[in-house]
Parts: structure tokens; C-alpha cells; sequence
């Protein structure tokens, strides 16, 4: 199944509430979440506050994506503060199968992001402990950048390594997701997909929600 993650990146602040009440209302299964420090990526975004702020008003799985350096050291905040499951950066850490194993500690699945220009080959030994990959789409740290279409055969690549070893493993995809590259990467195996700009950028959140979910059913059906 197709799940949409409207990020709030990109949500009007001054009406939080507003919005991903309106973007779950139109049927958005996921809310993506960028924790960013100004070091892994030079932005500032949010933090558990946020996360403890939203969780009593939206029952979607909250996906927090953590654009962190040392992502172990906020695993146990989000974690209480309502998050569902956390993904953090390969490119992040150096013991990556120590911080999945924290994520899971807390009772929540977990999942690695890749930046487009790094490889596959750091999952050889971890993705049967991964409940999800993203592939980010465009470089990490801003919204509103055009799609990256060199990372699709990354993820064509990758859905045929989770079918070969029988996994369960969702592939997300971040960054530049719109009406146009919506069908591209649920054809080339993304299941989730991560939109902001082409949700709450526009006039209407709700109406953005569907017209994607119609977009990729026609994708589905070709």
C-alpha cells in the first residue's frame, strides 16, 4: 500500500494544529517530522517539545526523521514524546546498528536515510534490522528543491535487494515529491512518500492530499 507523509516543514507554524488535522482528514496515513541541528544540515528545525505538542491531536504515525549528528543521544526523548518510529542518518553515525537497536529498545521501528549521493552498500549488514530505508531526494536540510532523478534507479536497486532477502521493509522517499514524481518513484518502488511543499504550500492542503493519492493510483494502474 501507497502511504502519504505530508512533512510539516513546509505547514504554516502560526495553525500547526490546523493543518495536520486537515492533511489526516484527507486520508494522509503518516506525518513526517524533520528534527534538524545545524550541523548535520545547516538548518534548525524542531525538537521533542513539538512532537509531545501534536501526538494528543493526530492519530498518524509520527515519522521523525532525524538530521542529526549522534542521533543516540534524542532517541529516548522522542520516544517519550509520542514518535513511531525514528529514521537517522547513515552518514550520521559510527554505530549505526547500536542506534537501530535503541530505536527498537523503545518500542518503535526504525529505519536508516541515505543522502543521494551515498550508496547502497552501507545496508549489506543491517537492513534485515530495518523496518524502513528513505532515500532522500534531494539533499537534505531544505524545502522546496526540485527532485533528484539519479536516485531513482537507487531505489529500483533497492526494492529488488528487500524482495530478494523476503523482507518487510518500506522504502521512503524525501524531497521534491509532487504530481510529477509522485508516479515516478512509486513505479521504481517507493511505497512512502514524503511531501511538503506540494501539500501545504498550496491553497488548499486537503485537495493537495487527494489529487497526489489520485496521482499515484494512475501510476499504480499503468
Amino acid at each position: 500500500m501507497i502511504q502519504l507523509a505530508p512533512s510539516i516543514l513546509s505547514a504554516d507554524f502560526s495553525r500547526l494544529g490546523d493543518q495536520v488535522r486537515l492533511v489526516e482528514d484527507a486520508g494522509a496515513e503518516v506525518l513526517h517530522i524533520d528534527v534538524m541541528d545545524g550541523h548535520f544540515v545547516p538548518n534548525l528545525t524542531f525538537g521533542p517539545a513539538l512532537v509531545k505538542a501534536l501526538r494528543p491531536h493526530s492519530k498518524m504515525r509520527f515519522d521523525v526523521h532525524l538530521m542529526i549528528e549522534e542521533p543516540e543521544r534524542f532517541i529516548a526523548d522522542f520516544a517519550a514524546a509520542g514518535a513511531d518510529h525514528i529514521t537517522f542518518h547513515l552518514e550520521a553515525s559510527r554505530h549505526v546498528h547500536r542506534v537501530i537497536q535503541l530505536i527498537k529498545e523503545q518500542g518503535l521501528t526504525a529505519g536508516i536515510a541515505l543522502n543521494p549521493a551515498t550508496q547502497l552498500d552501507g545496508l549489506k549488514y543491517i537492513l534485515e534490522d530495518l523496518d524502513m530505508v528513505l532515500l532522500m531526494t534531494v539533499n537534505p536540510g531544505f524545502g522546496g528543491q526540485n527532485f533528484i532523478t539519479s536516485v531513482l534507479p537507487k531505489i529500483q536497486v533497492l526494492r529488488h535487494h528487500i524482495e530478494q532477502k523476503q523482507s518487510s521493509c518500506e522504502i521512503e522517499v524525501d524531497g521534491g515529491i509532487n504530481l510529477e514524481t509522485a508516479p515516478l518513484a512509486v513505479q521504481a518502488g517507493a511505497n512512502i512518500l514524503v511531501a511538503g511543499s506540494a501539500v501545504f504550500d498550496q491553497a488548499d492542503p486537503k485537495l493537495a492530499v487527494k489529487k497526489l493519492r489520485q496521482a499515484v493510483g494512475g501510476a499504480l494502474s499503468e
